[in-house]
């Protein structure tokens, strides 16, 4: 085996990326980026940063917005809210908006610090799973790994998100698309389709990129044993499977 070859397989220490190159190599220097990540795989440091910018997101809503004025929005747009407010009476609906608007907040800052590192086992497992049927040789640390580090497309999200929520009135807001960067922001709520509005909201911008983040990361962490293509159809398939699945039961409790 020559010297270029060991390189090759193994770079010596000096070529590992610092965790800040790693961060700022998923957005400018992908693939560099992946293939550090899959020789280490460490998450740690990438979930924490996705969960601190989504409970800055969540926290500044309960602030600026506040939930008992998007628990009330939901009330005027969704007709299983509207039933289930119609039966409370009149004298303890104000009460129960308000016990609804604190449920609603404890709920939004568990869904980051819990639900995130859930999505992201869950999307692991899916993509574990495809890269074993072809062969990809990934283990489940490097492609956990790389999910987190392409989630951080999440963090841009969520600021540009709280720099809209400043900008905008705040009864305009909405938590559910705060930003412009998916088909949805250019329909109707309350007259579109369901199941329709639902699959608008999924394919955003950044839904978009998180995808192909992780297919270079399965690719670059797999080497010559999964090309990006391959890395895509992996990515791709559970992602719309889910995707309908979400629009279907987004559609069903509307």
């Amino acid at each position: 085996m020559t010297p270029e070859s060991t390189g090759a397989t193994e770079p010596p220490p000096s070529e590992n990326l610092s965790e800040g190159a790693r961060i700022s190599g998923v957005f400018f220097e992908p693939k560099k980026a992946f293939a550090d990540i899959g020789r280490r795989p460490h998450w740690l440091i990438p979930i924490v940063l996705t969960i601190a910018a989504t409970l800055a997101y969540m926290i500044a809503f309960g602030q600026h917005v506040g939930w008992d004025r998007f628990l009330r929005h939901e009330m005027e747009t969704n007709t299983r809210t509207q039933e289930r407010m119609a039966q409370v009476p009149a004298e303890k609906r104000e009460a129960s908006m308000e016990l609804g608007a604190k449920i609603a907040g404890y709920t939004s800052y568990g869904g980051a610090i819990i639900g995130i590192p859930f999505f992201y086992l869950i999307f692991s497992v899916l993509f574990l799973a495809g890269a074993a049927i072809v062969g990809a040789g990934l283990k489940f640390k490097q492609i956990f790994a790389i999910v987190c580090y392409a989630g951080l497309p999440v963090i841009i999200k969520n600021v540009l998100a709280i720099v809209v929520m400043f900008l905008k009135n705040p009864d305009d807001f909405n938590l559910r698309n705060p930003l412009a960067f998916n088909p949805a922001a250019f329909m109707d709520p309350n007259t579109s389709s369901k199941f329709l509005y639902s699959i608008g909201t999924y394919v955003d911008v950044f839904t978009i990129w998180t995808m192909l983040l992780t297919a270079v990361g399965l690719s670059a962490a797999a080497g010559k044993r999964l090309s990006f293509g391959g890395a895509l159809a992996i990515v791709l398939i559970p992602s719309l499977i889910l995707m309908l699945f979400g629009a279907s039961m987004a559609s069903m409790f509307a």
